[in-house]
């Protein structure tokens, strides 16, 4: 940018300076936990894949995975599997949320119901004590649900630091989930729930 008496480089927007901030929290568990979710996911599955830095790290390590079909409402999922030779790649349409570059809204909704997948990939902002998958913004919900809804395994992909982290709005429940990733077991008591549910 030029400006009387001087020159400077554009600032970053916000929106992508916060979303850059939550990719480089817990980078290392997240890397992990996303090594782990790719050896799991056998190829030529049909994935669904929401929101979250998480998540994209997961998308990261299946450019290594052959024959995916991919249905994601997510565009740094879908710009990170662009480059993958081998992977069909369904992107939703709706409205764009510039704060993570996801699609929301009723037609968001409507085009992931069209789908029925192996496996969904989801995340949650916390994991109260009783279970219960929290976000904070209402307006991620259904796309959240639908993807649960309409997969045969739905797998949670979460730091250990989101548990008993608190947030306003239910997503889902861990009764809801076929497998958790972590990089660490969780405190208690959520080890054992999970035994209990039959969470592997």
């Amino acid at each position: 940018l030029r400006f009387h008496g001087g020159v400077s480089l554009p600032r970053e927007a916000p929106a992508v300076a916060a979303w850059k901030e939550r990719q480089a929290t817990q980078a290392d568990a997240k890397a992990r936990i996303a090594r782990s979710v790719a050896a799991a996911i056998p190829e030529g599955s049909s994935l669904m894949l929401g929101v979250g830095t998480t998540v994209e790290a997961v998308a990261r390590e299946l450019l290594h995975k052959n024959g995916l079909q991919v249905i994601t409402d997510n565009l740094h999922v879908a710009g990170l599997l662009s480059e993958h030779t081998d992977c069909k790649v369904h992107v939703a349409g709706g409205r764009l949320r510039g704060r993570d570059s996801a699609l929301e809204g009723e037609s968001t909704v409507a085009y992931l119901q069209q789908f029925k997948v192996d496996i969904s990939i989801v995340t949650a902002l916390g994991i109260d004590a009783d279970g219960t998958l929290r976000d904070r913004d209402l307006r991620e919900l259904p796309a959240a649900q639908t993807m649960m809804a309409q997969a045969r395994e739905t797998w949670l992909v979460a730091d250990v630091s989101k548990f008993h982290h608190p947030a306003l709005a239910k997503v889902g429940h861990l009764q809801d989930v076929h497998r958790v990733f972590t990089e660490a077991l969780p405190p208690a008591p959520f080890a054992q729930m999970l035994q209990e549910w039959g969470v592997a």
